[in-house]
């Protein structure tokens, strides 16, 4: 007998996350942080890249993950996470971005940024790639 069962929907990681997310456009952080609540974790949002910066300095320890838009008036993605790598942020980076080039996209990764997602970014597609960055290790063999 064959049932198909859906998966169970357990936060996407395995546990919650503290996440903070810096876009200058509201409807997106608001979308972003019912996205994300629903699954459990909780959301800081920021308009820009600046104000964020000043968040994760005063607390950097309170993240584990950093979502940044790379298009942002006062300080743009990549000068943000420019500046979180030099302040040894521990936790991972994440960008949004609806348009950057190949030469930008090569300095994310020499940034070390985690993953670069093209925007619109849809729920399941947020999900698939946390669950990508959280997955547990597989055992040696």
């Amino acid at each position: 007998m064959s049932t198909s069962t859906p998966a169970p929907s357990l936060p996407t990681p395995g546990r919650p996350l503290r996440i903070l997310y810096a876009d200058d456009m509201k409807e997106l952080r608001e979308l972003i942080s019912i996205v994300l609540g629903r699954d459990g974790h909780t959301v800081e949002t920021f308009p820009n890249g600046s104000v964020a910066l000043d968040r994760v300095t005063a607390a950097p320890q309170a993240y584990d993950l950093v979502i940044t838009d790379h298009h942002m008036p006062e300080m743009n993605g990549l000068e943000f996470v420019r500046r979180l790598r030099e302040q040894s942020y521990p936790g991972k980076v994440m960008v949004f971005s609806s348009e950057i080039s190949p030469l930008v996209q090569e300095k994310y990764r020499q940034l070390a940024v985690d993953r670069i997602l093209p925007k619109p970014i849809f729920p399941s597609q947020l999900r698939a790639s946390l669950r990508e960055l959280y997955a547990a290790p597989s055992p040696a063999a």
